[in-house]
Protein backbone atom coordinates (compact mmCIF):
# COMPACT_ATOMS: atom_id res chain seq x y z
CA UNK A 1 0.00 0.00 0.00
CA UNK A 2 2.95 2.48 0.63
CA UNK A 3 4.57 1.93 -2.57
CA UNK A 4 1.41 2.02 -4.05
CA UNK A 5 0.61 5.16 -2.10
CA UNK A 6 3.94 6.97 -3.48
CA UNK A 7 3.12 5.52 -7.29
CA UNK A 8 0.37 7.16 -7.53
CA UNK A 9 1.35 10.40 -5.57
CA UNK A 10 4.26 10.94 -7.89
CA UNK A 11 2.32 10.19 -10.49
CA UNK A 12 -0.13 12.87 -10.35
CA UNK A 13 2.33 15.19 -9.44
CA UNK A 14 3.73 14.16 -12.93
CA UNK A 15 0.65 14.29 -15.15
CA UNK A 16 0.05 18.00 -14.05
CA UNK A 17 3.91 19.44 -14.68
CA UNK A 18 4.21 17.14 -17.80
CA UNK A 19 4.65 19.59 -21.28
CA UNK A 20 3.46 17.09 -24.05
CA UNK A 21 0.46 14.70 -24.54
CA UNK A 22 2.81 11.96 -24.82
CA UNK A 23 4.65 12.20 -21.50
CA UNK A 24 1.09 12.91 -19.89
CA UNK A 25 -0.04 9.22 -21.36
CA UNK A 26 3.28 7.65 -19.61
CA UNK A 27 2.76 9.03 -16.55
CA UNK A 28 -1.37 7.63 -16.91
CA UNK A 29 -0.14 4.53 -18.49
CA UNK A 30 3.08 3.34 -16.07
CA UNK A 31 1.66 3.85 -12.96
CA UNK A 32 -1.84 2.09 -13.49
CA UNK A 33 -0.46 -0.85 -14.73
CA UNK A 34 2.29 -1.27 -11.57
CA UNK A 35 -1.33 -1.11 -9.66
CA UNK A 36 -2.75 -3.89 -11.74
CA UNK A 37 0.50 -5.70 -11.58
CA UNK A 38 0.40 -5.74 -7.96
CA UNK A 39 -3.36 -6.63 -7.57
CA UNK A 40 -2.84 -9.34 -10.31
CA UNK A 41 0.01 -11.17 -8.50
CA UNK A 42 -1.18 -10.83 -4.37
CA UNK A 43 -4.88 -11.79 -6.00
CA UNK A 44 -5.14 -13.85 -8.98
CA UNK A 45 -1.55 -15.01 -9.32
CA UNK A 46 -2.46 -18.56 -7.95
CA UNK A 47 -5.72 -18.32 -9.40
CA UNK A 48 -4.28 -18.05 -12.76
CA UNK A 49 -2.05 -20.87 -12.02
CA UNK A 50 -4.38 -23.50 -10.64
CA UNK A 51 -6.71 -22.24 -14.40
CA UNK A 52 -3.26 -23.28 -16.47
CA UNK A 53 -3.24 -26.57 -14.11
CA UNK A 54 -6.64 -27.87 -15.02
CA UNK A 55 -6.67 -26.97 -18.81
CA UNK A 56 -2.99 -28.74 -19.11
CA UNK A 57 -4.85 -31.62 -16.89
CA UNK A 58 -6.92 -31.54 -19.72
CA UNK A 59 -4.74 -31.56 -22.37
CA UNK A 60 -2.65 -34.16 -21.00
CA UNK A 61 0.26 -31.88 -20.72
CA UNK A 62 3.24 -32.56 -18.78
CA UNK A 63 3.06 -28.95 -16.33
CA UNK A 64 3.07 -29.46 -12.92
CA UNK A 65 4.15 -26.48 -10.67
CA UNK A 66 2.73 -25.71 -6.75
CA UNK A 67 1.12 -22.39 -5.40
CA UNK A 68 2.84 -19.85 -3.71
CA UNK A 69 1.85 -18.87 -0.14
CA UNK A 70 0.65 -15.38 -0.77
CA UNK A 71 -0.81 -13.23 1.98
CA UNK A 72 -3.51 -11.11 0.63
CA UNK A 73 -2.59 -7.43 1.71
CA UNK A 74 -5.37 -5.90 3.83
CA UNK A 75 -7.98 -3.33 1.43
CA UNK A 76 -5.98 -4.43 -2.07
CA UNK A 77 -8.67 -4.16 -4.11
CA UNK A 78 -10.20 -1.26 -2.39
CA UNK A 79 -7.24 1.06 -2.13
CA UNK A 80 -6.64 -0.40 -5.65
CA UNK A 81 -9.55 1.73 -6.90
CA UNK A 82 -8.65 4.69 -4.82
CA UNK A 83 -5.05 5.32 -6.64
CA UNK A 84 -6.19 4.03 -10.33
CA UNK A 85 -9.34 6.57 -10.25
CA UNK A 86 -6.91 9.38 -8.87
CA UNK A 87 -4.55 9.12 -11.56
CA UNK A 88 -7.13 8.59 -13.93
CA UNK A 89 -8.71 11.58 -12.63
CA UNK A 90 -5.96 13.51 -12.72
CA UNK A 91 -5.15 12.27 -16.24
CA UNK A 92 -8.64 14.15 -17.60
CA UNK A 93 -8.14 17.15 -15.51
CA UNK A 94 -11.03 16.05 -13.26
CA UNK A 95 -8.64 16.96 -10.41
CA UNK A 96 -5.89 18.97 -9.26
CA UNK A 97 -3.32 16.41 -8.10
CA UNK A 98 -2.87 17.58 -4.44
CA UNK A 99 0.89 18.32 -3.41
CA UNK A 100 -0.07 17.23 0.20
CA UNK A 101 1.77 13.39 0.58
CA UNK A 102 -0.15 13.42 4.04
CA UNK A 103 -3.55 14.61 3.01
CA UNK A 104 -3.38 12.02 -0.48
CA UNK A 105 -2.62 9.07 1.54
CA UNK A 106 -4.98 9.69 4.28
CA UNK A 107 -6.87 9.07 1.38
CA UNK A 108 -5.45 6.30 0.34
CA UNK A 109 -5.35 4.31 3.41
CA UNK A 110 -8.86 5.64 5.08
CA UNK A 111 -9.40 3.15 7.49
CA UNK A 112 -13.39 3.17 8.40
CA UNK A 113 -13.58 2.10 4.37
CA UNK A 114 -10.38 0.43 3.41
CA UNK A 115 -11.49 -2.94 3.91
CA UNK A 116 -14.48 -2.91 2.63
CA UNK A 117 -15.72 0.16 0.45
CA UNK A 118 -17.39 2.29 0.04
CA UNK A 119 -14.66 3.00 -3.05
CA UNK A 120 -14.19 6.61 -2.70
CA UNK A 121 -13.13 9.02 -5.64
CA UNK A 122 -10.58 11.76 -4.49
CA UNK A 123 -13.02 14.76 -5.43
CA UNK A 124 -15.59 13.02 -3.18
CA UNK A 125 -13.32 13.94 0.11
CA UNK A 126 -10.53 16.01 -1.66
CA UNK A 127 -12.53 19.40 0.40
CA UNK A 128 -13.19 17.42 3.63
CA UNK A 129 -9.49 16.44 3.61
CA UNK A 130 -8.46 19.86 3.01
CA UNK A 131 -10.45 21.37 6.02
CA UNK A 132 -10.01 18.18 8.24
CA UNK A 133 -8.49 20.51 11.08
CA UNK A 134 -10.90 22.82 10.54
CA UNK A 135 -14.28 20.61 11.22
CA UNK A 136 -16.58 21.43 13.72
CA UNK A 137 -17.24 17.40 14.36
CA UNK A 138 -19.82 18.20 17.02
CA UNK A 139 -22.24 19.06 14.22
CA UNK A 140 -21.94 15.29 12.91
CA UNK A 141 -21.82 13.60 16.63
CA UNK A 142 -25.54 12.57 16.07
CA UNK A 143 -25.57 11.87 12.18
CA UNK A 144 -22.51 9.65 13.02
CA UNK A 145 -23.08 7.60 15.78
CA UNK A 146 -26.92 6.94 14.09
CA UNK A 147 -25.07 5.54 10.89
CA UNK A 148 -22.95 3.69 13.26
CA UNK A 149 -25.43 1.88 15.47
CA UNK A 150 -27.95 1.20 12.48
CA UNK A 151 -24.80 -0.60 10.41
CA UNK A 152 -23.87 -2.33 13.28
CA UNK A 153 -27.21 -3.52 14.04
CA UNK A 154 -27.70 -4.49 10.65
CA UNK A 155 -24.82 -6.73 10.43
CA UNK A 156 -25.14 -8.19 14.37
CA UNK A 157 -28.47 -8.92 14.67
CA UNK A 158 -29.40 -9.66 11.05
CA UNK A 159 -27.02 -10.56 9.04
CA UNK A 160 -25.35 -12.92 11.62
CA UNK A 161 -28.25 -14.28 13.09
CA UNK A 162 -29.41 -15.57 9.51
CA UNK A 163 -26.08 -16.50 8.45
CA UNK A 164 -25.85 -18.56 11.87
CA UNK A 165 -28.78 -21.10 10.19
CA UNK A 166 -27.62 -20.79 6.84
CA UNK A 167 -24.22 -21.78 7.06
CA UNK A 168 -24.29 -25.12 8.38
CA UNK A 169 -27.16 -26.14 6.67
CA UNK A 170 -25.20 -25.03 3.07
CA UNK A 171 -22.45 -26.66 4.34
CA UNK A 172 -24.63 -30.22 3.89
CA UNK A 173 -26.56 -28.09 0.94
CA UNK A 174 -27.14 -31.53 -0.84
CA UNK A 175 -29.40 -32.84 1.95
CA UNK A 176 -31.51 -29.92 1.58
CA UNK A 177 -35.27 -30.12 0.41
CA UNK A 178 -36.33 -27.67 -2.20
CA UNK A 179 -38.13 -25.65 0.53
CA UNK A 180 -35.22 -25.26 2.33
CA UNK A 181 -32.65 -24.78 -0.14
CA UNK A 182 -34.90 -21.50 -1.08
CA UNK A 183 -35.00 -20.49 2.50
CA UNK A 184 -31.43 -20.39 2.04
CA UNK A 185 -30.64 -18.72 -0.49
CA UNK A 186 -33.37 -16.29 0.36
CA UNK A 187 -31.72 -15.87 3.50
CA UNK A 188 -27.46 -15.55 2.18
CA UNK A 189 -29.17 -13.18 -0.29
CA UNK A 190 -30.40 -10.87 2.84
CA UNK A 191 -27.64 -11.69 4.83
CA UNK A 192 -25.14 -10.43 1.94
CA UNK A 193 -27.48 -7.04 2.06
CA UNK A 194 -27.43 -6.60 5.59
CA UNK A 195 -23.71 -7.72 6.28
CA UNK A 196 -22.51 -5.34 3.02
CA UNK A 197 -24.77 -2.63 3.82
CA UNK A 198 -24.05 -2.88 7.29
CA UNK A 199 -20.41 -2.44 6.91
CA UNK A 200 -20.91 0.27 4.30
CA UNK A 201 -23.27 2.08 6.92
CA UNK A 202 -20.57 2.24 9.85
CA UNK A 203 -18.02 3.39 7.79
CA UNK A 204 -20.23 6.33 6.71
CA UNK A 205 -20.88 6.43 10.87
CA UNK A 206 -17.15 6.91 11.21
CA UNK A 207 -16.03 9.22 8.49
CA UNK A 208 -19.08 11.25 9.90
CA UNK A 209 -17.40 11.52 13.20
CA UNK A 210 -13.92 12.83 11.60
CA UNK A 211 -15.98 15.16 9.89
CA UNK A 212 -15.20 13.05 6.71
CA UNK A 213 -18.62 12.74 3.99
CA UNK A 214 -18.49 8.96 2.15
CA UNK A 215 -20.68 8.14 -0.34
CA UNK A 216 -24.00 6.11 0.01
CA UNK A 217 -23.08 2.92 -1.35
CA UNK A 218 -26.34 1.10 -1.29
CA UNK A 219 -30.48 2.79 -2.42
CA UNK A 220 -32.61 0.03 -1.24
CA UNK A 221 -31.29 -2.31 -3.87
CA UNK A 222 -34.06 -4.85 -3.17
CA UNK A 223 -36.71 -2.56 -4.69
CA UNK A 224 -35.41 -2.22 -7.93
CA UNK A 225 -37.71 -2.67 -10.73
CA UNK A 226 -35.20 -4.38 -13.30
CA UNK A 227 -31.88 -4.92 -13.40
CA UNK A 228 -30.34 -1.65 -14.56
CA UNK A 229 -31.81 0.06 -11.47
CA UNK A 230 -30.94 -2.74 -9.31
CA UNK A 231 -26.52 -2.04 -10.34
CA UNK A 232 -27.96 1.56 -9.67
CA UNK A 233 -28.85 0.29 -6.31
CA UNK A 234 -26.30 -1.81 -5.41
CA UNK A 235 -22.73 -1.36 -4.57
CA UNK A 236 -22.97 1.94 -5.90
CA UNK A 237 -19.69 2.98 -5.35
CA UNK A 238 -18.04 0.25 -7.73
CA UNK A 239 -20.61 0.17 -10.15
CA UNK A 240 -20.07 3.68 -11.02
CA UNK A 241 -16.27 3.35 -11.41
CA UNK A 242 -16.97 0.03 -13.33
CA UNK A 243 -19.05 2.24 -15.71
CA UNK A 244 -16.87 5.27 -15.50
CA UNK A 245 -13.72 3.94 -15.93
CA UNK A 246 -14.30 0.72 -18.01
CA UNK A 247 -17.78 0.76 -19.99
CA UNK A 248 -17.50 4.57 -21.01
CA UNK A 249 -13.93 4.55 -22.04
CA UNK A 250 -14.42 1.31 -24.43
CA UNK A 251 -17.57 3.15 -25.98
CA UNK A 252 -20.67 2.67 -23.79
CA UNK A 253 -23.95 2.84 -25.41
CA UNK A 254 -22.60 5.01 -28.09
CA UNK A 255 -21.76 2.18 -30.23
CA UNK A 256 -22.85 0.04 -32.41
CA UNK A 257 -25.36 -2.59 -30.98
CA UNK A 258 -22.67 -5.76 -30.80
CA UNK A 259 -20.68 -3.35 -29.07
CA UNK A 260 -22.51 -2.40 -26.43
CA UNK A 261 -23.29 -6.12 -25.56
CA UNK A 262 -19.74 -6.20 -25.52
CA UNK A 263 -18.84 -3.58 -23.67
CA UNK A 264 -21.77 -4.95 -21.01
CA UNK A 265 -19.83 -8.40 -21.17
CA UNK A 266 -16.32 -7.18 -20.63
CA UNK A 267 -17.13 -4.68 -17.79
CA UNK A 268 -19.75 -7.48 -15.52
CA UNK A 269 -17.17 -10.62 -16.51
CA UNK A 270 -14.02 -8.14 -14.54
CA UNK A 271 -16.75 -7.02 -11.95
CA UNK A 272 -17.13 -10.59 -11.63
CA UNK A 273 -13.58 -11.24 -11.14
CA UNK A 274 -12.80 -8.14 -8.78
CA UNK A 275 -15.08 -10.03 -6.09
CA UNK A 276 -12.32 -12.98 -6.44
CA UNK A 277 -10.70 -15.41 -7.78
CA UNK A 278 -13.03 -17.89 -8.59
CA UNK A 279 -14.37 -18.76 -11.66
CA UNK A 280 -18.30 -18.59 -10.27
CA UNK A 281 -17.45 -14.89 -9.98
CA UNK A 282 -16.53 -14.79 -13.47
CA UNK A 283 -19.86 -16.40 -14.34
CA UNK A 284 -21.55 -14.31 -12.00
CA UNK A 285 -21.00 -10.87 -13.67
CA UNK A 286 -21.33 -13.02 -16.81
CA UNK A 287 -24.80 -13.93 -15.83
CA UNK A 288 -25.90 -10.26 -15.01
CA UNK A 289 -23.91 -9.36 -17.90
CA UNK A 290 -26.66 -11.55 -19.93
CA UNK A 291 -29.54 -9.71 -17.83
CA UNK A 292 -28.33 -6.55 -18.54
CA UNK A 293 -28.32 -7.45 -22.53
CA UNK A 294 -31.66 -8.88 -22.61
CA UNK A 295 -33.11 -5.96 -20.73
CA UNK A 296 -31.30 -3.77 -22.95
CA UNK A 297 -33.33 -5.71 -25.77
CA UNK A 298 -36.09 -5.83 -24.31
CA UNK A 299 -36.72 -3.74 -21.75
CA UNK A 300 -39.93 -1.77 -23.92
CA UNK A 301 -41.69 -4.73 -23.03
CA UNK A 302 -40.54 -5.33 -19.56
CA UNK A 303 -41.98 -1.65 -18.60
CA UNK A 304 -45.25 -2.40 -19.71
CA UNK A 305 -45.66 -5.42 -16.77
CA UNK A 306 -46.90 -3.96 -13.77
CA UNK A 307 -44.08 -2.81 -11.59
CA UNK A 308 -45.32 -5.25 -8.22
CA UNK A 309 -44.43 -8.24 -10.72
CA UNK A 310 -41.30 -6.18 -11.98
CA UNK A 311 -40.12 -5.84 -8.49
CA UNK A 312 -40.15 -8.81 -7.67
CA UNK A 313 -38.97 -10.62 -10.73
CA UNK A 314 -36.10 -8.61 -10.55
CA UNK A 315 -35.60 -10.03 -7.07
CA UNK A 316 -35.61 -13.28 -8.11
CA UNK A 317 -33.63 -12.91 -10.95
CA UNK A 318 -30.80 -11.15 -8.25
CA UNK A 319 -31.23 -14.51 -5.66
CA UNK A 320 -30.71 -16.91 -8.93
CA UNK A 321 -27.32 -14.71 -9.09
CA UNK A 322 -26.67 -15.01 -5.41
CA UNK A 323 -26.41 -19.06 -6.02
CA UNK A 324 -22.87 -18.62 -7.67
CA UNK A 325 -21.79 -15.83 -5.70
CA UNK A 326 -22.43 -17.93 -2.23
CA UNK A 327 -21.00 -21.59 -4.23
CA UNK A 328 -17.57 -22.36 -3.47
CA UNK A 329 -17.24 -24.10 -6.87
CA UNK A 330 -19.87 -24.86 -9.94
CA UNK A 331 -21.03 -28.51 -8.50
CA UNK A 332 -22.19 -26.85 -5.21
CA UNK A 333 -24.23 -24.12 -7.80
CA UNK A 334 -25.42 -26.40 -9.63
CA UNK A 335 -26.80 -28.86 -7.01
CA UNK A 336 -28.33 -26.18 -5.09
CA UNK A 337 -29.97 -24.66 -8.48
CA UNK A 338 -31.17 -28.30 -9.32
CA UNK A 339 -32.52 -28.73 -5.88
CA UNK A 340 -34.46 -24.92 -5.98
CA UNK A 341 -36.43 -25.78 -9.17
CA UNK A 342 -36.72 -29.42 -9.46
CA UNK A 343 -38.80 -30.34 -6.43
CA UNK A 344 -37.34 -32.84 -3.81
CA UNK A 345 -37.55 -33.78 -0.43
CA UNK A 346 -34.90 -33.64 2.31
CA UNK A 347 -33.33 -32.01 5.28
CA UNK A 348 -34.73 -29.25 7.17
CA UNK A 349 -32.26 -26.79 8.78
CA UNK A 350 -32.36 -26.48 12.69
CA UNK A 351 -34.21 -23.30 13.82
CA UNK A 352 -36.15 -23.02 10.95
CA UNK A 353 -39.02 -21.03 12.70
CA UNK A 354 -35.74 -18.65 13.83
CA UNK A 355 -35.02 -18.52 10.05
CA UNK A 356 -38.31 -17.89 9.18
CA UNK A 357 -39.22 -14.84 11.31
CA UNK A 358 -35.26 -13.52 10.86
CA UNK A 359 -36.36 -13.61 6.75
CA UNK A 360 -39.90 -12.03 7.60
CA UNK A 361 -38.36 -9.07 9.57
CA UNK A 362 -35.76 -8.65 6.97
CA UNK A 363 -37.77 -8.90 4.20
CA UNK A 364 -39.58 -5.65 5.41
CA UNK A 365 -36.52 -3.58 6.01
CA UNK A 366 -35.34 -4.19 2.57
CA UNK A 367 -38.56 -3.93 0.70
CA UNK A 368 -40.89 -1.43 2.45
CA UNK A 369 -38.59 0.72 4.92
CA UNK A 370 -36.56 3.86 4.20
CA UNK A 371 -32.68 3.04 3.79
CA UNK A 372 -30.07 4.91 6.11
CA UNK A 373 -29.82 7.74 3.51
CA UNK A 374 -33.54 8.45 3.83
CA UNK A 375 -33.79 8.75 7.60
CA UNK A 376 -33.39 11.53 9.44
CA UNK A 377 -31.28 10.50 12.16
CA UNK A 378 -32.81 12.52 14.88
CA UNK A 379 -32.33 11.40 18.57
CA UNK A 380 -35.89 11.62 19.75
CA UNK A 381 -36.13 10.21 22.86
CA UNK A 382 -38.26 7.28 21.58
CA UNK A 383 -35.44 6.87 18.82
CA UNK A 384 -32.67 7.01 21.34
CA UNK A 385 -34.14 4.12 23.64
CA UNK A 386 -34.57 1.98 20.51
CA UNK A 387 -31.05 2.10 19.23
CA UNK A 388 -29.83 1.83 23.17
CA UNK A 389 -31.65 -1.35 23.61
CA UNK A 390 -30.44 -2.26 19.65
CA UNK A 391 -26.87 -1.32 20.51
CA UNK A 392 -27.01 -3.31 23.96
CA UNK A 393 -28.48 -6.40 22.11
CA UNK A 394 -25.09 -6.50 19.95
CA UNK A 395 -22.62 -6.11 22.38
CA UNK A 396 -24.73 -9.18 24.12
CA UNK A 397 -24.38 -11.08 20.79
CA UNK A 398 -20.56 -10.21 20.30
CA UNK A 399 -19.82 -11.31 23.35
CA UNK A 400 -21.44 -14.78 23.41
CA UNK A 401 -21.03 -15.93 19.70
CA UNK A 402 -18.50 -16.73 17.62
CA UNK A 403 -16.28 -14.34 15.44
CA UNK A 404 -18.38 -13.59 12.27
CA UNK A 405 -16.01 -11.58 9.35
CA UNK A 406 -18.00 -9.20 7.10
CA UNK A 407 -18.54 -10.98 3.71
CA UNK A 408 -16.81 -8.56 1.82
CA UNK A 409 -13.53 -8.73 3.63
CA UNK A 410 -12.77 -11.85 1.18
CA UNK A 411 -12.58 -9.81 -1.42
Amino acid sequence: MAFSTVVSYISGLAIASAASPRRRKVFLILPVTIDLLLLGFFKYFNFGLRSVLTVAEWLKLPFHTQAIDIVLPVGISFYTFHTITYIVDSYRGTIRPTRNFFEFACYVCLFPQLVAGPIVRFRQVESDLDHLGETDRTNNLNRGWSFFAIGMMKKVLLADSIAAVINPALANYSQLSTLSTWLCVLGYSYQLYFDFSGYSDMAVGLGHLFGIRLPQNFNSPYKAIDIADFWRRWHISLSTCLRDYLYIPMGGSRVETWKIYRNLMITMLLGGLWHGANWTFVFWGGYHAALLSLHRAYGGVWERIDIRLRRLGTFLAVIVGWVLFRATNFSMAWGLLKQMFWFRSGAIPPAIVGLVVALVVSAVIAHLTPNTFELKHEWRPIWTGAFALGYALCLLVIAGANASPFLYFQF
